[in-house]
């Protein structure tokens, strides 16, 4: 086989972005989720499986030059079942000697007071979810310097773009502003906020699974310039001629309304990202690589396109 043979489990977005990225470069691809099932090219071949199985992983990774964790879990689940997931993808890329390229989100920077997130902050989370990352991501470094795998990490903001569904900036952003309807938004809209195109996340994981500097660090993927969240709507709504209408939902009835709904329960701890400037810097990523991300009028362009087509 190949050794240039590429496993990437997660069939999501991320996963996807992943799988194009690949494609375009002509390599062996196996996609990994538990359906066995998705829509990729015929080339891809697919495996189905549970990934939090170690047995399981060693079998789907066994002959990979690089995996590609871009897994997630259930929202309401995220503590109990993420880490899980992180460890039997780990297990599987260590037993085949393949580097492993891990996506994650900012959640372990906790709140930064509008400090911009660079790779050096501290992990000062004050959530659930923040803690367990932080957690995950100090195990990935373990897992590295113990030698058991050489990992790499590349980190997003909410992102957006072509079959992004679930994401702050995915379809209850989109649909809405394209069609001139009210879009409802936590915290201050006003308030500066980067968002991370999807394309971009495939591209950048690519990199880092193709560059040895990149092993044994994590970096902030390449991100458009950050604007406020009312002015990437008002974007959005400008790619179908529509108005930007935006209803900011106060704190207060998230939680009420999360005293009824989990996964509303688990998005209150979170609203302190929109609350404050949530402002992502990828120079790290963008000076050591020569990436830049693309730019954000052109990002919410095609993104517009695939909403309108779909």
């Amino acid at each position: 086989m190949s050794q240039e043979y590429h496993v990437v489990f997660g069939s999501g977005p991320v996963g996807l972005a992943v799988v194009e990225s690949l494609l375009a470069k002509g390599k062996h691809i196996r996609l990994i989720n538990r359906s066995g099932q998705a829509d990729v090219h015929p080339s891809v071949e697919m495996m189905a499986g549970d990934a939090t199985d170690p047995n399981f992983t060693r079998q789907a990774a066994s002959d990979a030059a690089v995996v590609y964790n871009c897994t997630n879990a259930p929202y309401t689940d995220w503590p109990e079942i993420f880490p899980r997931l992180q460890s039997g993808v780990l297990e599987g890329a260590a037993a085949a000697g393949a580097k492993l390229v891990v996506m994650e989100n900012l959640y372990m920077f906790g709140p930064t007071s509008g400090k911009a997130l660079t790779e050096d902050l501290p992990y000062a989370a004050t959530t659930r979810k923040g803690r367990t990352r932080a957690r995950m991501t100090e195990q990935l470094f373990e897992a590295h310097q113990q030698g058991k795998v050489q990992m790499t990490i590349g980190r997003a903001s909410d992102f957006f773009g072509p079959r992004v569904m679930q994401s702050a900036a995915g379809e209850r952003l989109f649909r809405p502003a394209l069609t001139g309807k009210p879009v409802q938004v936590m915290g201050n809209p006003d308030m500066p906020h980067t968002y991370t195109y999807i394309e971009d996340i495939g591209r950048a994981l690519i990199v880092l699974g193709e560059q040895d500097p990149a092993l044994g660090e994590a970096w902030n993927l390449p991100n458009p310039r950050t604007v406020t969240t009312r002015q990437f709507i008002r974007m959005v709504a400008d790619e179908a001629g529509s108005s930007a209408k935006i209803q900011a939902v106060p704190k207060a009835v998230i939680r009420v309304m999360g005293l009824f709904n989990k996964l509303i329960r688990e998005l209150d701890e979170m609203t302190y990202e929109f609350e404050e400037p949530f402002v992502v810097n990828s120079e790290k990523f963008e000076s050591a690589f020569g990436m830049p991300a693309t730019p954000l009028a052109e990002a919410i362009h095609q993104t517009a396109a695939w909403y309108l087509a779909h």
